[in-house]
């Protein structure tokens, strides 16, 4: 009987646990700071690092985080790389920190990081982490003035389509999922100790200015504009390559169902004329004929992450657009002055 409430309670804590969803993101100042400065000293190279935290509840808390070392692709440093991550993990432990593997970060040129390689490294994360997050920064966005810090997961959707590697248009009218389903972003809170918070109220003067008004005063942003421009050409390119995949792929269909339907009136005239000569008719399905092979629909994994960028690029080129604007207004209004 022990052994059955035990077995219950079990069950049901799973699936409280299951059913909680993730709603923030709480990552501590120090962790941020550490993000910004791996990522801006090795900008415009990509770099990534490891999350360290606790899951607890709707809130994953992020409490350190440690750099990957700039590597070239190799089984053997490779493997290098995944045993500097378990040294560092067991250093942290020794010391007693947070060693709980969480998710990871990395640095991004422009918001470009909606790839296949991105959501592979999220499924492999998966299979050992229930819930793990990836906190995306761009250090070029955030030259602009901005914090350009989010924090990602896949939709539970988007990884059963993933898993099973099927992305036709029939499966994604059944699942309901369409480009902006792919990823979720989750709301970061940035959190202090009560000793951090006082101390910084110490350091503070009494009419702080940091980089980042300064920043937010440019009035430069036409390099910035420009290459989202760019980006944004390459872009509709490759959306345009995806759609001519799908156009031959519908005309060999319709072509293929012409030829079947000229096939099977051929047929159809042949068991006429054979019924009437008193012989058997012929099956009018023939799986040997290549006619009747079906033709494998093209993925539209990819259509749908060129499309997420194109999007991320255009609301990039607003922001931007609307705050230079608003700058311009503000420098003219003190100039006539």
């Amino acid at each position: 009987m022990a052994n059955s409430m035990a077995r219950s309670f079990l069950q049901v804590a799973a699936t409280e646990e299951v059913a909680t969803p993730l709603r923030v993101v709480q990552i501590e100042g120090l962790v941020v700071l550490k993000i910004i400065k791996h990522c801006k000293e090795f900008s415009p190279a990509l770099v990534t690092g490891q999350l360290l935290g606790l899951d607890v509840g709707s809130v994953l808390e992020v409490t350190n985080c440690f750099p990957f070392p700039i590597q070239e692709e190799d089984e053997e440093i490779e493997a290098d790389g995944a045993n500097y991550q378990l040294d560092m993990m067991r250093c942290l432990r020794e010391v007693n920190v947070d060693n709980n593997t969480v998710g990871w970060y990395q640095s991004t040129l422009l918001g470009c990081f909606q790839t296949v390689e991105l959501i592979e490294t999220f499924m492999n994360y998966q299979e050992n982490i229930r819930r793990c997050v990836c906190i995306i920064y761009d250090p070029s966005r955030s030259n602009q003035g901005a914090l350009a810090l989010k924090a990602l997961k896949l939709s539970d959707s988007f990884m059963d389509l993933y898993r099973n590697n099927n992305f036709t248009g029939e499966k994604l009218r059944e699942k309901n999922l369409s480009w902006v389903d792919i990823f979720e972003e989750i709301p970061i809170k940035v959190s202090n100790s009560a000793l951090v918070s006082a101390f910084m109220t110490e350091l503070e003067a009494d009419t702080p200015v940091t980089q980042c008004d300064y920043d937010r005063l440019r009035l430069s942003s036409g390099p910035f504009l420009a290459r989202n421009v760019e980006f944004l050409i390459e872009c509709m390119d490759d959306l345009s390559a995806e759609q001519q995949k799908f156009q031959y792929y519908y005309r060999n269909l319709t072509r293929q169902q012409a030829q079947q339907q000229a096939w099977l009136q051929k047929r159809r005239d042949e068991n006429k004329a054979r019924k009437a000569a008193g012989e058997e008719p012929l099956p009018e399905e023939d799986p040997t004929n290549p006619i009747f092979k079906p033709i494998p629909e093209p993925s539209r994994l990819e259509s749908f992450l060129v499309t997420n960028r194109i999007a991320n690029y255009c609301n990039q080129i607003n922001g931007v657009s609307g705050q230079s604007f608003n700058r311009l207004y503000l420098m003219k209004a003190l100039h006539d002055n």
